[in-house]
């Protein structure tokens, strides 16, 4: 039996640490991983646990990314509770088998601190991998700090585990502005911890040859349509496993979730979206800029995927216009936040502004003053009744402005 760690009634953490203690906590059997900046030390933090005998199970190092997902289907097929963690280039070579995972409905977590793509090489903050995995058919959950990082992670084992669900979770957080910033966290103690998350309950392990069952195997146009389509309805009906499961976590700790979080949202006229550590300078601008005069709130998804349609709307109602924070290269488009924003806002009875900014790539800063400016422009817009410019627009870039969409 493992030791136990005595954890403070406050911890002071950064967000790979908050990763690395929530996957200690849910006493994963295999942890299959290949570091990469800037979630190193997730499973460094991780290894050390397993090292120090903190933990049992096993820290499988493996050659790849690649390797690495497939190390952890392989685990969970075999019927073990599964995590591991990644970033940018190494979350790029593990797509291929993010598909295996959730198409055979393993309920692998993955812990990915958001850093950009190369080219050029970048290995600061943005999110391009998010939105390359966002497809992907897994759970996306986002936090804002590292005490979301904790609390997701843990509830993250118990939303995927759920045998109505039955399907791989993401866990995203900021690289650097996240994962390397140290903030109180108040953490739950091992055993609340476990209890919380629960006993890993199999379902006909996979790879248990006295059962005849196929995964994985090959359909083409005779079923593979009606194995997709039984895979999207269960992430779809995820929705109310996640909701019941932030429910049991707010009686557990007292911290609230929701699948989209507003703030100062009761009376606003104008909105930011946005995803990430953008979320709390946004909140931040909101109130000042109410001391000006401007009635700003700040709406943010909390779950990714399932994307949350019907709560974006409501959040939304009665606003008059709206910047969608894209914090990634939008590749020829408008960005996918936009996109997603706009779907929703598409059935409202009211049709609000919505413009796309496109900001802080390669880990740029976003400033107070870049969201006094987003804000004020929103406000230009409000009051004219129509874009006082571009549908896409970009906060924080040198050189000349960019006008593509009009």
């Amino acid at each position: 039996m493992a030791e136990k760690i005595d954890l403070q009634e406050v911890e002071v953490w950064d967000g790979n640490m908050a990763f690395s203690h929530a996957m200690r906590q849910a006493q994963i059997d295999v942890v299959a991983a290949y570091p990469i900046t800037p979630s190193t030390p997730t499973v460094q933090n991780y290894s050390k646990f397993l090292a120090d005998g903190y933990i049992d199970g096993e820290f499988v190092m493996v050659e790849s990314e690649h390797a690495a997902m497939s190390g952890c289907v392989g685990a969970a097929a075999a019927g073990g509770r599964v995590a591991t963690a990644t970033s940018s280039q190494g979350f790029a070579l593990m797509v291929e088998v993010l598909y295996q995972a959730s198409g055979m409905r393993l309920p692998i977590v993955l812990g990915v601190v958001n850093r950009a793509l190369a080219a050029p090489l970048n290995v600061n903050g943005d999110h391009a991998d998010m939105y390359l995995g966002r497809d992907a058919g897994w759970i996306n959950l986002c936090s804002f700090n590292p005490q979301e990082a904790y609390d997701l992670m843990l509830m993250a084992f118990k939303i995927g585990e759920n045998k109505s669900v039955r399907l791989p979770v993401m866990v995203h957080q900021d690289g650097f502005i996240c994962s390397h910033t140290a903030q109180n966290v108040k953490p739950l103690s091992d055993d609340e911890a476990y209890k919380f998350i629960g006993d890993y309950q199999t379902v006909d392990e996979m790879l248990d040859f006295t059962k005849a069952v196929t995964y994985g195997a090959q359909t083409e146009e005779d079923w593979h349509f009606e194995h997709k389509a039984k895979q999207h309805k269960a992430l779809m009906d995820s929705r109310a496993v996640i909701e019941d499961v932030f429910a049991e976590f707010e009686k557990l700790t007292g911290r609230k979730y929701k699948r989209v979080e507003s703030y100062l949202m009761d009376d606003a006229e104008v909105a930011i979206v946005a995803l990430g550590t953008t979320v709390d300078s946004a909140v931040v601008s909101a109130e000042k800029m109410r001391k000006e005069g401007i009635k700003a709130g700040v709406v943010a998804p909390r779950v990714l995927r399932p994307f949350p349609f019907d709560d974006i709307r409501e959040a939304l109602k009665g606003v008059k216009a709206i910047a969608c924070m894209d914090r990634s290269s939008p590749g020829g488009a408008l960005g996918m936040l936009y996109n997603e924003v706009a779907a929703a806002m598409y059935a409202s009875d009211t049709r609000p502004m919505i413009v796309n900014y496109i900001y802080g790539l390669g880990g740029r800063d976003l400033t107070q003053e870049d969201l006094k400016g987003i804000y004020t422009e929103l406000k230009a817009d409000a009051d004219a009744g129509k874009l006082t410019g571009n549908i896409q627009r970009f906060s924080g870039l040198r050189g000349p402005k960019l006008e593509f969409f009009k």
